[in-house]
């Protein structure tokens, strides 16, 4: 098996499809290797959204925790998704909850790191904000169909 560096997993990732080389540089110096074994919280509603992730293996569930109710999954990730786009915006904290369904091995990509170099570099931060722009659309519609499921039952 071939050994695959952080900059060829970012290189090969659907997210970053087409993306210079230059900007793919400035990624990896704010990336590393992670894991989640099942059933462990990658991200909690509410809290700091420090990072964002590159699914690799497993998959993961994104959650809501309604008051006095079991938590929502609105959507389920696998290899090929991200995860996270809260760290973008401010107040930067998580909208959603995200657990790992199985053994999972993600890229973390640092938020703090990254901002920095958005600012630095506004192109980068263009390119990044239209490819979350179509991530964050996709997620809303996906709780938008989970709520009306919910609803609907009632």
């Amino acid at each position: 098996m071939e050994k695959q560096t952080l900059e060829r997993v970012i290189v090969e990732h659907p997210f970053f499809a087409d993306l210079e080389s230059y900007y793919i540089s400035l990624l990896v110096s704010c990336a590393s290797n992670v894991r989640f074994e099942p059933g462990k919280y990658i991200l909690r509603e509410g809290e700091e959204a420090n990072e964002f992730y590159l699914i690799r293996a497993g998959r993961v569930a994104i959650e809501i925790h309604p008051p006095q109710r079991k938590p929502i999954v609105v959507d389920t990730l696998g290899e090929g998704d991200i995860l996270g786009w809260s760290w973008l915006l401010p107040p930067y904290t998580w909208r959603f909850g995200a657990r790992a369904m199985d053994a999972t091995r993600a890229i973390a990509l640092d938020a703090k790191c990254l901002r920095t170099k958005c600012e630095q570099n506004h192109d980068l931060g263009y390119e990044l904000l239209k490819r979350f722009s179509q991530s964050i659309n996709r997620r809303l519609d996906a709780t938008r169909l989970q709520l009306l499921d919910v609803y609907a039952a009632d």
